[in-house]
């Protein structure tokens, strides 16, 4: 039986979504069924990667209203992060996928909008142990981190040779 990993990718640097499209692509070129979440971006957003994912009938949803320091509302930002945990939630039980992505994820932990050692707890009785589950971000929480089979810290070089 095939064990699924549960993957982060976090750090300051450049990436951390890019990766995790890679393995995404790959897993869909093997015919695996995937699913992408985004806790952050727009639903109205048009972006490359939404473009191609409609090309390739991928399940993909961004379920964010843009970058939490433009909220006008954060209230409302963090609710429909919470919506998206739940949206998340019924995709991981479902059994419909080998891979899911949770985009952005690592935003709603750091914003306290979610705690992460319930969502911890929740994936360890819910996920399906042959699910692939990629989770990207900044400042992934140490918790997450231990929990995580793969974890990928991409760093900024120019930032850090500069200070």
């Amino acid at each position: 039986m095939r064990q699924g990993l549960v993957i982060v990718n976090t750090g300051n640097g450049k990436g951390k979504t890019t990766a995790a499209l890679g393995t995404l692509w790959r897993a869909w070129g093997r015919g695996m069924r995937v699913c992408v979440v985004q806790f952050i971006k727009a639903d109205t957003g048009n972006w490359g990667e939404i473009q191609a994912a409609r090309k390739l009938q991928i399940e993909w949803h961004a379920m964010g209203d843009g970058f939490t320091w433009l909220s006008k509302d954060l209230e409302k930002t963090a609710q429909r992060a919470r919506e998206a945990w739940s949206f998340a939630q019924s995709k991981i039980e479902s059994g419909g996928f080998d891979l899911i992505l949770l985009d952005e994820m690592t935003y709603v932990f750091h914003q306290r909008w979610l705690d992460v050692n319930n969502v911890i707890a929740w994936l360890k009785s819910h996920k399906p142990s042959e699910l692939h589950l990629i989770i990207t971000g900044r400042d992934a929480p140490d918790a997450l981190i231990e929990y995580a089979d793969l974890v990928t810290e991409l760093q900024d070089q120019l930032a850090a040779a500069e200070a």
